[in-house]
């Protein structure tokens, strides 16, 4: 129970050392590579769906 609580403990000073904008910041720089990966993954999906139905007709 201690370890888990000193945990949060630390969770929480971490979250409250940092500042709003670097927060964001932060979060904006990896939303943009992390958006782009799952456009890509969908894509893929789709494309990969389409092939498979299709495969399956003749």
């Amino acid at each position: 129970m201690t370890h888990k609580l000193s945990r949060i403990a630390i969770l929480v000073i971490v979250l409250l050392s940092f500042t709003s904008c670097s927060v964001i910041e932060g979060i904006f720089k990896a939303g943009m590579g992390v958006g782009i990966f799952i456009v890509v993954a969908i894509v893929a999906l789709i494309i990969f769906f389409i092939t498979r139905i299709g495969g399956k007709k003749e």
